[in-house]
């Protein structure tokens, strides 16, 4: 694999005042594809692309992401989590936006190279890590609906810290009512960038009535819960633990598994079923909604505090982290950092 160093190294952010998302490293890794094939991985400083007006991601959207987190442990060994879960996803989410599919084990092994590369950008404050983030784009230059012919795939690395400003404070969330985000059928279970674009109104409406973020309902009857802005959703109603299921429209969260594995493992009552919203009014009304969280690679997991429906603001657990929460934040973020043994085989150690 060609590697190319940057002359012009960054001056390394302060650790402990990261925020997340602001911060690159001093390299990428890019991969083409043309002419039916992928070519190589390289490594090249990070930099802007010079890429045509015509280009048809601008137009049509063809393009996928995912997420994923390196951590430096307090021994100096730098792990991934769940990456092979990453790619697998990212190959799906390829097939559904008609892209070609990628050698996950080469992509691995590049992404490996490109990590080793850049260990000093690790941060290793608690709630820290070096995010990782995949992309991939249609590339041709050429105006017309159809699937492209030429794609790139790269990854760009940014040292994190919390998701939200106020880490992990409990969340307010208001339940968006009239938009949707996506439909079964559609991309809804893709991690395509169209789907986010979607809930950017619903954020926004959310934020200026003073909520964190929008809760998303099913398209079709508007009641059943599916996401909530970049995470996926879990109550506790009364001894059981509840998470929409996977019907088409909703994200195969990576730490949504983490955490049915985790509660599966440890002995809680853990169902994946539609949930309405009339179900989580009336167990809030009967005292029996005792923790609600969201679950994301970038957040990990995020407590809701308030959850606002039909004027209706519901405090939950008093508006203070749930002891359901509190254990699967502590049990997973401990497995990502080795506090904890990796009894699920999650973590890969880069050598």
């Amino acid at each position: 694999m060609k590697i190319t160093l940057t002359t012009q190294p960054k001056q390394k952010p302060d650790s402990s005042k990261l925020g997340f998302g602001k911060y690159f490293t001093d390299h990428m890794l890019v991969m083409d594809y043309e002419n039916g094939a992928w070519k190589e991985p390289e490594i090249l400083p990070y930099a802007p692309f010079a890429i045509a007006p015509a280009t048809n991601i601008f137009h049509y959207a063809q393009g996928i992401f995912e997420g994923a987190k390196a951590y430096k442990t307090k021994e100096g060994k730098i792990t991934v989590f769940r990456i092979d879960d990453n790619f697998a996803r990212m190959n799906k989410s390829a097939m559904r936006l008609c892209m070609p599919n990628f050698d996950a084990k080469v992509v691995k092994d590049a992404l490996f190279e490109l990590i080793k590369l850049e260990k000093d950008w690790i941060p290793t404050e608690p709630g820290t890590a070096l995010y990782i983030r995949p992309t991939l784009i249609a590339n041709e230059e050429v105006l017309g609906v159809h699937a492209s012919k030429k794609y790139r795939f790269f990854i760009i690395l940014s040292p994190v810290g919390s998701y939200y400003a106020h880490g992990l404070q409990p969340t307010k969330i208001l339940v968006e009512e009239n938009l949707v985000r996506a439909s079964i059928g559609g991309t809804g279970e893709a991690k395509c960038m169209g789907n986010y674009a979607a809930s950017l109104m619903g954020g926004e409406i959310a934020i200026s009535r003073g909520y964190d973020q929008a809760l998303w309902l099913d398209s079709s009857e508007h009641k059943y819960v599916e996401e909530v802005g970049s995470m996926n959703m879990f109550f506790v109603i009364g001894d059981e633990v509840v998470t929409p299921a996977l019907v088409g429209s909703i994200l195969d969260g990576i730490t949504r598994r983490s955490c049915i594995q985790v509660l599966k493992k440890y002995g809680y009552k853990i169902s994946e079923r539609r949930i309405s919203m009339d179900e989580i009014v009336d167990a809030y009304d009967k005292g029996m909604l005792k923790e609600s969280f969201g679950s994301g690679t970038a957040a990990v997991i995020s407590p809701v505090g308030t959850i606002s429906y039909k004027g209706k603001d519901m405090v939950i657990n008093n508006g203070k982290m749930g002891e359901i929460t509190s254990f699967l934040y502590d049990k997973i973020t401990g497995i990502q950092s080795e506090r904890y043994e990796d009894e699920f085989g999650w973590v890969t150690e880069i050598k």
